[in-house]
């Protein structure tokens, strides 16, 4: 069983490597890491995917096996998972959720007793257990399970207070698409609890249509909703709510990096922790050049939101964030939380009395394509003829990037191009793709 830490977590298809067997493994080994660093009590939380319920008994039994105790929170987005870690002074929190991916997939991620997700010495800890057999503590040292029933009502209340008193959602109407996610219930309630009228889209989940066309990768569903409902703000959230994208009155839609960029443009203070703003790699050119006009100092991270907060913490900053739409405000949680991005952003805008296309027109993005080719082995990206196709691309190009990685959550190779001209960048990515595909 060749478990291994990815960018986000450990992921996969339920069916060949997310099974039973391994959810208690994982428990069990992490259980004994975490016993190792003095911490002895773990939540556990999880979306709405179908293989939930099993993959938490599994879960929960490795754990209890290990000698630790645990709390199970029921469906609750991964930043609920990672605050109630935090507040009920847990030494750490589990999520069972494979986010923006279909049913098919599943995963678990990690959080440290600060809600932050585990570092890599502490990853590797639980893979050095992960080797190992399961063998169960004495009997009289085996763990506990409890329900703890009240994990959504104290999420909401959170959220809610990450909202300044003086701001009033009264007037807004807004599209809320929570991918029949994690967020089916919270989320809505926070919204209207705020006083806004919300027209609710994927908050029926049967298991099996998490993220099925809906939620954060499909916001044209929330586009077309907020134009034929004459509606102030489109919110699309993903599977697990971690990451959204936004989208404005007139139905354009709003990526992570104008979520920054608004943000950045909002806040008042650009000194100290606010001194500077954390992208990635995926980053557009314009949102870099933009953020550094508004007095900001950017920097890029590698992708994934773990990498960005943990770049924020080393520099002793606030806010970063991705294009995906993974948006990190320190200053109010420890990792991405998309809906209290869209409610920080949403106040943002209401504070300066400006639509979102106001502040946009202050910085230009640069045309950017994203392609992602399916493989079955994701080193194809260190083929000598493809890096060799890159390096000539990119000589080619006098302003724009090149950017080509295997993703750290699904078998397929990203494709990124900048290029001043959109029809430059489609056919520059076309050209990796038809590589790619030919050598795989």
């Amino acid at each position: 069983m060749n478990l291994k830490f990815g960018t986000d977590g450990i992921r996969g298809p339920v069916e060949s490597v997310i099974t039973p067997e391994a959810c208690l493994k994982i428990g069990h080994a992490t259980g004994l890491a975490m016993k190792e660093l003095g911490w002895n009590t773990v939540v556990i939380g999880k979306d709405t995917r179908i293989s939930g319920y099993m993959l938490e008994a599994a879960l929960q039994a490795g754990f209890i096996a290990s000698g630790v105790n645990v709390r199970l929170l029921g469906p609750l987005p991964t930043p609920g998972v990672a605050y109630l870690t935090k507040t009920l002074r847990n030494k750490f929190g589990v999520v069972i959720s494979a986010s923006h991916n279909d049913f098919l997939d599943n995963g678990i991620k990690i959080f440290n007793e600060d809600g932050e997700k585990i570092s890599r010495d502490v990853e590797k800890r639980i893979e050095k257990y992960l080797s190992g057999d399961l063998l169960s503590v004495k009997t009289e040292s085996i763990g506990k399970a409890y329900r703890f029933d009240e994990s959504g009502p104290r999420y909401i209340e959170f959220c809610k207070s990450t909202v300044p008193p003086e701001i009033n959602f009264s007037s807004l109407r807004v599209v809320l698409d929570c991918a029949n996610g994690a967020c089916y219930r919270v989320s809505p309630e926070v919204f209207e609890e705020l006083g806004a009228e919300v027209i609710c889209i994927g908050t029926d989940p049967d298991g099996y249509n998490i993220n099925k066309d809906c939620g954060s990768t499909h916001p044209n569903i929330v586009k077309e909703a907020v134009i034929n409902h004459r509606a102030d703000f489109g919110v699309s959230l993903d599977g697990d709510g971690d990451r959204v994208i936004l989208v404005d009155e007139k139905g354009n839609i709003l990526d992570g990096d104008d979520l920054l960029y608004i943000l950045a443009f909002a806040n008042p203070n650009r000194t100290g922790a606010w001194s500077g703003v954390v992208g990635t790699k995926m980053s557009n050119l314009g949102l870099e050049d933009g953020i550094k006009k508004l007095g900001y100092k950017f920097i890029r991270a590698d992708v994934g939101d773990k990498y960005v907060s943990d770049m924020l913490t080393k520099k002793g900053w606030m806010l970063g964030g991705e294009t995906s739409g993974h948006i990190i405000c320190k200053d109010l949680v420890s990792t991405g939380d998309g809906t209290i991005a869209a409610l920080k952003v949403i106040s943002s805008l209401l504070m300066l009395e400006k639509k979102p296309s106001e502040v946009l027109a202050n910085y230009t993005k640069i045309p950017q394509i994203n392609i992602a080719v399916p493989v079955k082995n994701k080193d194809i990206v260190n083929d000598k003829d493809l890096q060799s196709l890159i390096k000539e691309i990119e000589s080619d190009m006098t302003i724009g990037r090149v950017l080509v990685r295997p993703s750290g959550t699904e078998s397929k190779i990203r494709i990124m191009i900048e290029a001043p001209q959109i029809e430059v960048a489609e056919k520059f990515a076309i050209d990796i793709e038809s590589l790619i595909l030919k050598k795989s």
